[in-house]
């Protein structure tokens, strides 16, 4: 079904959604990077924190993102664009 919504698009929609998915998965790949990180250094120097947890618990959104990526990757190779 999603694959559906993607061969619908038009082409400059897809090249639309592909820049702004990038940079969104980019965005929550370094904030996340940066939670993780304050996470366990919070962790190992005062005792178990939730942040740590918390970055953990997001990162299924990011792995979403980056398979819609590749998706629209695959359609726009698919195009020849």
């Amino acid at each position: 079904m999603k694959n559906d919504k993607i061969s619908r698009m038009s082409n400059e929609e897809l090249l639309k959604n592909q820049r702004i998915i990038k940079l969104l998965a980019g965005m929550l790949g370094g904030a996340l990077l940066v939670l993780f990180g304050a996470g366990l250094y919070i962790t190992f120097t005062k005792g178990f924190s939730p942040l740590f947890i918390t970055s953990v618990a997001l990162m299924p959104i990011l792995i979403i993102n980056i398979n819609n990526l590749n998706e629209i990757k695959k359609e726009i190779k698919a195009r020849n664009l």
